[in-house]
């Protein structure tokens, strides 16, 4: 072999070596998220993990269809990390496969059990309560249960969105944990006919409703409230909170439903080593009143504190129910929502 082909041959070796190296320092340097979340509202976190650690977050974003895309991708998926906003989703991705399970002394010591799934595939990172929005000026009891809102009191004075919605389910499901499902059952029947009209619409028109005089109860999250008190692009949203006073439910006995935000590591996560990090930073306590302030939701760590504006909508004594037990009951719910043809609405 002459002089020229053995340059050659080294140049291509030290090409190909610097090329490997450099692969491996961008995989070394990133984590690739895959989100629920729109991204401005994880933005803060992104910026002050890179700080700390150097490493870049890559976001997608995806309001349906996340779990399906993980799954269509398969072992070549990017995924690394995946972020819900309710147990359905973080359910779901753990039905479809697309998850593994952690076993972190970091991560656990700061999700308390009762928000992380008892085989490690899911961890809740902030919570909000299914609360009951009131109209300030025709409701005057400032306490409730969920078991009052199948009262005949309230016939024709409730709204409520679809009752399919994710958020509802959960809710649904934790009446099926806490009552049995045959109370849960005639619960549903009687908050059924309570309603002022069929299911229909965000929480937030849940509020718009009440304002409007079309209900004087309405069931929805504690954090739209803190969405529509600072809405500047509708300023109309803020004259809907000033209309509700927020009731916890049960929070004289076993306490509100809640719900949670959460995370679990992908399946194929090509950057396994920073999305454990990334994970035991979200679950840190910092992390996680930060987030819950993006949110306007409760953190769950010990010793956090929630947002000033998410404090004014009241003390939230939530349910000590496993949110894992919601997910265990979610199908019959969905069921239990059809037996009983509650989105139809009140018989008359």
């Amino acid at each position: 072999m002459n002089v020229r082909m053995k340059s050659a041959l080294l140049g291509c070796t030290v090409l190909m070596t610097a090329q490997m190296n450099f692969s491996v320092a961008l995989a070394a340097d990133e984590v690739n998220i895959y989100s629920y979340r729109q991204p401005e509202l994880i933005q803060p976190l992104v910026d002050t993990f890179k700080a700390e650690t150097g490493i870049t977050v890559n976001q997608v974003f995806l309001d349906k269809g996340l779990t399906e895309r993980i799954a269509a991708e398969g072992e070549n998926s990017p995924a690394d990390v995946i972020l819900a906003t309710d147990i359905g989703r973080l359910q779901a991705a753990v039905d479809a496969g697309v998850t593994q399970s952690v076993e972190d002394t970091l991560i656990n010591e700061n999700i308390p059990a009762q928000y992380r799934d008892p085989a490690g595939n899911w961890f809740g990172l902030t919570v909000r309560g299914r609360v009951v929005y009131a109209s300030n000026t025709r409701v005057e009891q400032d306490a409730i249960t969920y078991e009052e809102l199948a009262d005949p009191k309230w016939k024709g004075k409730i709204c409520i969105r679809d009752g399919q919605h994710d958020y509802n389910i959960a809710l649904f499901a934790s009446m099926i944990s806490n009552l049995g499902a045959e109370k849960a059952e005639t619960w549903m029947s009687g908050l059924k006919e309570n309603l002022a009209r069929k299911p229909a619409g965000n929480d937030r028109e849940q509020a718009k409703s009440i304002f409007s005089g079309e209900c004087d109860l309405a069931i929805g999250n504690t954090y739209y409230v803190g969405l529509m008190q600072t809405n500047e692009k509708q300023p109309e949203q803020k004259e809907w909170a000033k209309s509700i006073k927020v009731l916890f439910p049960n929070a004289a006995d076993r306490g509100t439903h809640v719900n949670l935000s959460g995370m679990a590591l992908a399946r194929y996560a090509p950057n396994k080593d920073n999305a454990i990090k990334f994970m035991e930073y979200l679950a840190s306590p910092k992390a996680q009143e930060i987030y819950a302030e993006q949110v306007f939701e409760y953190p769950v760590a010990p010793g956090t504190s929630p947002s000033e504006i998410v404090k004014g909508f009241g003390d939230l004594k939530a349910d000590t129910l496993a949110v894992s037990e919601l997910a265990k009951n979610r199908k019959m719910a969905s069921e239990m929502v059809d037996k009983t043809r509650f989105n139809d609405g009140p018989s008359n």
